[in-house]
């Protein structure tokens, strides 16, 4: 089990795991919407998916734009009250094909807001990848179009997913089990 920082992380799904579903994921987007296709990823959690993922579309011929939106959900202590908008996109979305990327797919209420907003700013068609898919934690109906993983009910850190801001860097997706001795 690597140690890294002083905790042992049991390994959910390795790099050469991920890699292999990115390309897979890649050709599925490929036969989907891609219409003057836009890219967004949401900050901050799904930037090593997203960069990765699009270097596997790339692979696969198609040639996307690509932007970023930073979304927060708010409210007093640990419960969402919604979300807001802390960076958004440049690119006009009117009558495009979006393709919206994020880490994990949880609660959906992120999701379904980035989704409802690409559409009341005329987007043609939203899809939606994540990489992890947490279906025990959904609160709303949403499903993404493409999911890399089911993800099993543990808090996942590692290929840009982080807690407190560490270990983002792991190229591989696990769990923290606890303390190295």
């Amino acid at each position: 089990m690597p140690v890294v920082r002083g905790k042992n992380i049991e390994q959910l799904y390795s790099a050469e795991t991920i890699a292999a579903r990115n390309i897979d994921l890649a050709k599925k987007i490929s036969k989907g919407p891609t219409n003057d296709l836009l890219v967004i990823a949401v900050l901050k959690g799904s930037f090593i998916f997203a960069a990765d993922l699009i270097r596997a579309m790339h692979a696969v011929g198609l040639a996307p734009e690509v932007e970023f939106i930073t979304l927060s959900s708010y409210g007093t202590g640990t419960v969402s009250q919604g979300v807001r908008i802390l960076k958004d996109i440049d690119s006009d979305v009117h009558g495009r094909d979006i393709l919206l990327i994020d880490d994990i797919l949880e609660s959906g209420r992120t999701l379904r807001f980035a989704k409802e907003l690409m559409y009341e700013r005329g987007a043609r068609s939203v899809s939606i990848a994540v990489l992890l898919d947490k279906k025990v934690k959904r609160q709303t109906d949403l499903e993404a179009d493409y999911v890399g993983f089911e993800c099993p009910d543990y808090f996942v850190v590692g290929y840009g997913m982080d807690v407190a801001y560490a270990f983002r860097e792991l190229p591989f997706v696990g769990i923290v089990t606890g303390d190295a001795e």
